[in-house]
């Protein structure tokens, strides 16, 4: 397939995956500390999921961890990475959007999606059968009180009366919706001009799904007379790089195995195993992760590019399968060992290098000539001077 866009810029996403018997203060505060390490590192962005039930994904508003976490940072992007969107009436959501679109000073991503988790939807009376539904009315309405509309609506679940948003948004800021297997994300990022978040890209299904994606959102926009931009779509994976694979693979040690199995439970694609080597083989050998080198990152990083055509964003799904040092090593490897090869950094670099080291010291002979050239000057006015 042609790559039609090769730019890929790097972030995090977070559901966040952490271990049951982790404390939760000390596991919040490692996720703000890891956003400001991702900021310095020069990521792009940092995205943060909504979940009510499981013990494991502990962040119950990815609206207040983003709020918190933009007073912590400089210029990283923060994503609510998403928003289930069942849970909430759209009123009250596209007003909080507002609030934080101003409190970040514009560096908040709106992500939208259905809620994964049935238990989150069954403790609040909602069948989790009807989430997709009910998410594709509140985006709409959302959307039309994001663009000024005044909304009245009645549904089985929300009425909006002459409702709109008092304040203005303080950006036009960036929204994309889920996709995993269904079309549901797709359709809908084409039906109002919405970025994807593909989390399913690097599930053995879900990445021979992604042209077919692209495909769909393609065709709706055109017939909505909207566009979708391949750079506001967003790919996510697991990836965890070390400076060798054996170090990789006793890293995630840690709590990869427990983490997945409970994935297992909640993610189609993802398999229980009690076996870690085997299942660190499985999961590099099928793509759906990589536990190994930035040479392995960037080699599943082209191949996403192949089965996509191009994307503009690489999220790194990130749990709590290393300890702590080991994780921040990961993003630092990838920041200068990964990113490089498709930022457009590398090639600029590497032709500048090449250029001065293919030169046949043409520089320091040039230097060397005007350092013989000025000590000749000095020794003339020096004779001249004492005659």
């Amino acid at each position: 397939m042609t790559i039609v866009h090769s730019r890929v810029d790097f972030g995090a996403f977070l559901a966040p995956w952490h271990l049951p018997t982790s404390d939760a203060h000390f596991s919040i505060q490692h996720d703000l500390e890891l956003v400001e390490h991702l900021d310095r590192l020069g990521f792009a962005e940092f995205w943060m999921g909504e979940h009510h039930s499981g013990g494991v994904e502990i962040i119950a508003s990815p609206e207040l961890f983003v709020a918190a976490a933009s007073q912590r940072t400089k210029q990283i992007k923060l994503g609510l990475g998403v928003v289930s969107l069942p849970y909430h009436h759209p009123f009250l959501l596209a007003d909080r959007l507002v609030l934080l679109d101003h409190l970040s000073n514009g560096r908040m991503i709106f992500g939208a999606g259905p809620g994964q988790l049935a238990d989150d939807a069954k403790m609040i009376g909602i069948d989790p059968m009807d989430n997709r539904r009910k998410m594709e009315e509140s985006f709409a309405v959302i959307n039309r009180l994001l663009a000024g509309e005044t909304v009245n609506e009645d549904t089985d679940w929300y009425t909006c009366r002459d409702a709109y948003l008092h304040v203005a948004p303080y950006t036009d800021f960036q929204v994309a919706v889920t996709a995993t297997v269904s079309p549901t994300g797709p359709k809908l990022a084409g039906r109002f001009g919405a970025g994807i978040l593909s989390l399913a890209a690097t599930n053995p299904v879900g990445v021979e799904l992604l042209a077919n994606h692209w495909q769909i959102a393609e065709e709706i926009a055109a017939e909505n007379g909207k566009t979708v931009r391949r750079d506001e779509w967003r790919l996510t994976g697991i990836m965890h790089v070390a400076d060798t694979e054996e170090q990789a693979r006793a890293d995630v040690r840690h709590g990869l195995l427990e983490l997945m199995n409970y994935l297992s439970h909640i993610t189609p694609g993802f398999e229980a195993s009690d076996d870690l080597d085997g299942l660190i083989d499985n999961i590099n050998e099928s793509g759906l992760a990589v536990i190994g080198t930035p040479e392995m990152a960037i080699n599943q990083i082209r191949r996403l590019q192949e089965k996509s055509g191009g994307f503009g964003k690489f999220l790194v799904l990130h749990g709590e399968w290393a300890p702590t040092h080991a994780a921040l090593r990961s993003f630092e490897l990838i920041a200068q060992q990964v990113a490089p090869h498709f930022n457009g950094d590398l090639a600029s670099r590497k032709r500048g290098f090449d250029q001065t080291v293919n030169s046949n010291r043409a520089a320091a002979d040039i230097t060397q000539a005007g350092q013989e050239e000025a000590q000749k000057r000095f020794e003339a006015e020096r004779t001249i001077k004492t005659h």
